[in-house]
């Protein structure tokens, strides 16, 4: 999409209906007045027969204010609820809709009262204020009409002065709901808070939308851009000299994103059609906003987040110009910062000490604002829907980052149960961290290593925190995926010998880049696949592309310089497929010998057990590797045909279920036969019940996410793998079903904590 409007003599149609809002905004005149005049104007500058004006009212419905084209009895009878027809869904998006034959799409619910049947084609954008929803503008055609992007553009900035013009009172906002509420996310970065909320909302100015001196709007412009490059370089700057790797990371990334050409150009562009400079940024983020905003992949919406918060940090900087404050207001003592989205230099802004969890509407654990507060060890909820719209400053939060949830203005029984956990955790984490040394035995005797996954330099930190024996699983991926570029050799060397030397004297088996799937990286793996699991991803880029692996490889090699250099292969699905990697791998090993660099003294190369066709070659494969490591969470979702990301399906087979115990216990006893490490790591492993199960079935080295490791080692302490051993055989030779019913009458009798 363009970024100005300037097609079908166009140009002045944005300027020309904006002096006219302005000066009906002007006159003495009811709201509903000035309403009903603002649709006369936007329907005849727009030739369309209808346009209509929607006000969220404070019990979540929208109410036909204003309209010219439809019944007028319909004004404030017709009601819709946010979500509801095509004027909800506008709402609960808050993203542009335009349809050549709106009555087709499934959204389209009719109200009789409004006549609107003769009409075929709508487009309609939100209203906003400071990220809350006002309302929502449509027109409509009674032809087929195909909306150009440049009149979807212009009803956008026209909805963007109507919202900065228009009185609170007219959307009736009377506050969020003031009874207690449960809302269900995602856990984005884990952990307990409670605390007040703090909304942090897009700095919003009440300046022209109109540029009265097109020539200064671009130098104010071109001066903001250079403020907000020089806070930037700063935070790079701090963050490197305190040793903050993966948030120096992050930050040189995103002052990457603010340097964007296009990004640049579109800006520049809207202020030379007329616009103000804070008008122009909005324009180009509302034209991003509905470019991107209805991708699925993650990573690309991830993008979509950094433009968003680079527009804030572009307003604050214009603000500056005017000399209205930008920094963050002061957070009470126990904050929970609540945002729609929220970028890295945002969540720096705020005080660290105050902050005590973030909660997002939006967001991913692989965000770029997710990864600084994983690095800073803030909880964070994702997508929890609506909590923008209904929590209030202040509010008491209780924030449930384990399991993805947040609890609103909770009931003081639930305040004091909230307590209580707490405490409970506290004791329990202190209890951990007393037997952080005790060695992992079980009662009979037998070791288990128990070791970390992994994916920035900040979990290193963790190895001595939690007693951990190593690194069972370092995901390279994440590297990249924090950047918008692949990283090149000298950027993966400096890396890995950080992570190296961060380890010590600890093992740690880098996994070798296993992009695609739902690590979607755009360099390497463009997306547009139809079934990602099971398409072009991880080792098939890699035979595909042997550039990438040879490169990671070598720079491997190189910062394993005098240690040995433990390297798995994922998502092998044939015996063929490791032997070409193994080759690949070699050749740089060779390569790297007759040059004579300092490199690792010794490679050990494992394969990454994840797909049910590399379980009937075992006998081939495994003479052929230094170790094996089960991947549980493919390896699941695979031999079930049951995607994980899938809410409707992922829950409905267990791992402990019979078929696929029997699917673990074979690779145990393949290995054996061949003298063959083995480990496994995945959730299964992050789970004491499961790990009960695993440590029956043979199993002696798990890898698992931090925060399971006192846990699980607690559970094996208590228990004796004979018995385990023992029961699992006979429900094995015997049972059909699951065995997690068993397992767990097996804890209760035994009083294993789980």
């Amino acid at each position: 999409m363009t970024g100005s409007i300037r097609h079908d003599g166009m140009g002045n149609r944005p300027r020309r209906m904006l002096r006219r809002l302005r000066d009906v905004m002007a006159q003495a005149a009811t709201y509903q007045e000035r309403l009903e005049l603002i649709v006369r104007i936007v329907a005849a500058d727009m030739s369309a027969e209808v346009c209509s004006i929607y006000v969220r009212r404070s019990d979540r419905t929208l109410e036909l204010w204003a309209t010219e084209g439809l019944n007028p009895e319909a004004v404030r009878r017709t009601r819709l609820r946010v979500g509801e027809g095509l004027v909800g869904d506008i709402a609960a998006s808050t993203r542009p809709l335009a349809l050549s034959d709106a009555q087709a799409h499934p959204k389209f619910a009719y109200r009789p009262e409004t006549g609107e049947e003769i009409f075929q084609s709508l487009m309609g954008v939100p209203i906003l204020r400071s990220e809350r929803l006002l309302g929502v503008i449509v027109v409509q055609n009674r032809t087929r009409r195909h909306y150009a992007d440049e009149e979807i553009e212009t009803l956008e900035t026209f909805a963007m002065a109507l919202a900065s013009l228009l009185p609170g009172d007219v959307a009736e906002e009377q506050g969020a709901e003031t009874g207690p509420m449960r809302i269900a996310g995602s856990c984005l970065v884990p952990g307990l808070a409670l605390g007040r909320a703090f909304l942090h909302r897009r700095l919003l100015l009440e300046v022209p939308v109109v540029a009265e001196d097109p020539a200064a709007e671009r130098r104010r412009l071109e001066t903001a851009l250079a403020d907000m490059h020089g806070r930037l370089d700063s935070l790079v700057g701090q963050a490197q000299l305190a040793g903050h790797g993966a948030t120096s990371d992050v930050l040189e990334t995103y002052r990457m994103f603010a340097r964007d050409r296009g990004w640049l150009h579109r800006m520049r562009e809207a202020v030379d059609d007329g616009l103000t400079a804070e008008a122009a940024v909005q324009r180009v983020l509302n034209d991003t906003r509905m470019r991107m905003g209805s991708i699925s992949d993650a990573y690309l919406r991830e993008r979509l987040v950094d433009f968003e918060a680079l527009a804030d940090e572009l307003m604050a900087a214009l603000a500056r110009e005017r000399g209205v404050p930008a920094t963050p207001p002061e957070l009470p003592d126990d904050a929970v910062l609540v945002a729609r989205t929220l970028g890295p230099a945002d969540l720096l802004a705020y005080d660290r000490k105050r902050l005590r969890a973030v909660v997002l509407e939006e967001g991913t654990a692989t965000a770029h604002v997710s990864i600084v507060a994983r690095a800073l060890q803030i909880p964070v909820v994702g997508r929890a829907e609506s909590v923008m719209t209904d929590v209030e400053p202040g509010d008491t939060v209780i924030v449930d980052g384990d399991n993805g949830q947040v609890f609103l203005r909770p009931r003081e029984q639930v305040r004091e149960q909230f307590l209580r956990s707490l405490e409970a955790r506290r004791v329990q984490r202190a209890r951990f961290a007393a037997g952080r040394d005790t060695p992992c035995v079980t009662r009979d005797g037998v070791a288990v290593a128990l070791q970390l996954n992994a994916g920035l330099l900040v979990d290193l930190a963790e190895l001595s925190a939690t007693g951990a024996e190593g690194v069972g699983l370092y995901r390279t991926e994440i590297a990249f995926m924090t950047r918008r570029d692949a990283p090149d050799l000298a950027a993966q060397t400096e890396l890995y010998r950080r992570i190296l030397e961060a380890a010590g004297d600890y093992p740690v088996t880098f996994r070798a880049l296993d992009a695609g799937g739902d690590k979607r990286l755009t360099a390497l793996a463009p997306g547009g696949e139809e079934n990602p699991a099971l398409g072009w991803r991880s080792l098939r880029i890699l035979l595909d592309r042997p550039g990438v692996l040879r490169r990671q490889v070598r720079a491997l090699l190189e910062a394993a310089a005098g240690r040995t250099l433990r390297l798995m292969v994922p998502m092998v699905c044939t015996a063929d497929e490791f032997e070409q990697a193994r080759r690949m791998i070699e050749r740089e090993c060779d390569r790297a010998s007759e040059r004579g660099r300092p490199v690792a003294c010794r490679l050990e190369l494992g394969v990454m057990i994840e797909t049910p066709s590399l379980l009937w070659q075992l006998d081939e494969l495994l003479p052929r590797v230094d170790f094996a490591a089960v991947g549980s969470n493919d390896l699941l979702q695979f031999s079930f045909a049951a995607d994980r990301g899938n809410p409707n399906v992922s829950h409905r087979y267990d791992p402990l279920d019979a078929p696929f115990l029997r699917m673990l216990r074979h690779v145990v006893r393949c290995c054996e036969t061949n003298r063959v490490p083995l480990s496994l790591c995945g959730e299964m492993a992050s789970r004491p019940l499961e790990a009960l199960a695993l440590v029956g079935l043979g199993y002696r080295t798990l890898s698992m996410s931090p925060d399971a490791v006192g846990p699980v080692k607690e559970a094996l302490l208590a228990c004796s793998t004979a018995e385990l051993a023992g029961l699992l055989e006979r429900e094995l030779a015997t049972g059909t079903g699951r065995f997690r019913t068993v397992l767990d009458a097996f804890v209760r009798d035994h009083r294993v904590p789980v």
